[in-house]
């Protein structure tokens, strides 16, 4: 006779039954939404890197303190990759209610700590923190964004070896991230070295430090954004200086930023609002 193996006990909400979530929710109330996209990132790698960010950042950081993980979501607001054939992109308003939607649904049964984890770095940003107040208003749940560009961003500078302007879009950081998590799905024969050229005015921020400076906000316009970049096949970055173990000490950092904010709000005291179910 075939002996069963023992379910095992994941942090991902999707691969848990009901009553193993409402048996974390009796001594625990913080939940993690991961907000990818999928988006070109260079020749060399594949279009879900931005939700291997988020999804490497929640493991790692359930790892070190008790949260739960709610499914990841693939798709973010990505308009100005979209002269990049496989491309998806959502509204912003769409995010928005995505997130709020989900956020909803989650402090409907209990979580009471809510906190997106964005992997589209600084693209999201405007939508997510558009629905984690809309979630706090609503709910009265504990509401925040982390994002990986900015969560530990002295540590990606230590980090880093490439010349400032080297950790952009599919360069430094990001392919050391798909190196040590997704090898598999990286070719180095295509990676290329393409700086982002130092500006006094930086239209987006960066995460290095090496680039912080005055910013004035200026939309990305597809056309003009694809030919800039199309000479590199996408890449704005140096991805030749990415290694796994680069890879892995940049998550490392983020977990352990991050569940020191969680463990730091442990003694919060939240009180959910009457609610209902979302329709």
């Amino acid at each position: 006779m075939t002996t069963m193996p023992a379910r095992k006990q994941s942090c991902w909400i999707h691969e848990m039954s009901w009553p193993q979530i409402e048996q974390f929710l009796r001594t625990n109330d913080t939940v993690l939404i991961p907000i990818g996209a999928t988006e070109q990132h260079g020749r060399h790698m594949p279009l879900m890197v931005d939700t291997a960010w988020a999804v490497a950042t929640c493991e790692a950081t359930a790892a070190l303190t008790p949260v739960l993980i709610a499914p990841p979501w693939h798709l973010g607001w990505s308009s100005h990759h979209m002269g990049y054939p496989g491309c998806i992109t959502l509204r912003p308003e769409t995010l928005t209610q995505v997130a709020v939607d989900m956020g909803e649904s989650l402090a409907y049964h209990g979580f009471k700590k809510i906190i997106f984890v964005n992997g589209n770095r600084i693209a999201n940003l405007p939508p997510l923190d558009i629905a984690a107040a809309k979630i706090r208003g609503r709910t009265g749940a504990f509401t925040a964004v982390a994002d990986v560009s900015q969560l530990a961003k002295q540590e990606f500078n230590e980090i880093a070896d490439s010349a400032p302007g080297g950790l952009g879009h599919a360069g430094e950081s990001e392919t050391s991230l798909m190196l040590a998590f997704h090898p598999e799905l990286v070719d180095m024969d295509q990676a290329v070295s393409a700086q982002l050229p130092a500006r006094r005015w930086a239209p987006h921020v960066s995460s290095e430090t090496r680039l912080d400076g005055n910013r004035i906000g200026v939309p990305h316009e597809v056309e003009s954004f694809t030919a800039s970049n199309k000479a590199t096949g996408g890449t704005m970055g140096d991805a030749r200086a990415a290694t796994a173990e680069k890879g892995r000490q940049m998550i490392e950092a983020l977990s352990r930023n991050l569940a020191a904010f969680i463990d730091d709000l442990s003694n919060r005291q939240v009180t959910l609002k009457p609610l209902d179910v979302p329709l």
